[in-house]
């Protein structure tokens, strides 16, 4: 077999680990082509540049937001209303999720309720939280919360139930307590999982994060894509688009990096 064979028939194989190098170039290789992509459409005149912006007018809205300060401004509005909502989802739907994937007895309370108002949209709640608690800070945190924990719950109730049930009749077996089996059988086996179901929902808390303010908000970038919005100005919309990316990057990297960090046995399932 050829060194080309080998690397095509290596690349292709599922689950089969690649080098660094060829993750990185894969990467860029994608991102460098939409790039290219949004320079054709935009210096080639194939779309309005009042909807599509170039590159360089992007570039420049971003440090013309930066230097008056707007960016920072809305930028920490927002960070502090998604990490209040998503910490106050996280601390009350984990040891909840956990309790209803591994207690019959919880998930037979708390399924009907939990299934019924998961499938209820968060905007269509907004107007509801606008007569019960006002515009403003707490009102976008009861959105993220909402929108955020009846799926953090499902999930990690699925992660917890899936923990093999030869893991509880060997410690039982061994001679363990029911604390200890949950202290030290349950709850490792169940971090790695709700460390990515943390992952995925951070995603979903930028959404409703973005559609809380967009209603009746005074800061924050989804305020400053309103703003942008209404005055005609899509090289704006885009910077902010772009820093909510970034951000949601950086939050995902930073679950990976506490998973890899505090949880080695996780790679191991």
């Amino acid at each position: 077999m050829t060194a080309a064979a080998s690397f095509v028939n290596n690349i292709l194989t599922p689950r089969r680990p690649i080098s660094r190098g060829i993750r990185l170039g894969v990467g860029g290789l994608i991102s460098g082509g939409i790039l290219l992509g949004w320079c054709i459409v935009t210096y080639g005149g194939l779309c309005d540049p009042l909807f599509m912006p170039a590159p360089h007018r992007v570039v420049l809205a971003f440090w013309q937001s930066l230097l008056d300060g707007s960016l920072l401004r809305n930028t920490l509005a927002s960070l502090l209303v998604i990490n209040a909502g998503f910490f106050l989802s996280s601390l009350v739907a984990i040891p909840l999720g956990i309790l209803m994937g591994s207690f019959r007895v919880v998930a037979a309370g708390l399924e009907p309720i939990v299934n019924f108002t998961r499938y209820l949209p968060v905007t269509s709640m907004i107007p509801l939280l606008i007569l019960w608690i006002g515009i403003g800070f707490e009102e976008k945190v009861a959105v993220i919360f909402i929108g955020t924990f009846f799926q953090q719950i499902v999930m990690i109730a699925d992660v917890s139930a899936q923990v093999p049930a030869e893991l509880f009749n060997a410690s039982y077996t061994l001679g363990a307590s029911r604390r200890q089996v949950v202290t030290r059988v349950l709850l490792p086996a169940t971090l790695p999982g709700i460390m990515d179901t943390l992952r995925v929902t951070m995603g979903w808390a930028w959404t409703y994060l973005v559609v809380a303010e967009l209603v009746a908000s005074s800061s924050g970038l989804g305020y400053m894509s309103m703003q942008a919005m209404r005055g005609l100005h899509a090289d704006f919309i885009f910077v902010a688009i772009l820093v909510i990316g970034f951000l949601g990057l950086c939050t995902d990297q930073i679950f990976k990096w506490i998973k890899v960090r505090f949880l080695p046995w996780a790679e191991q399932r």
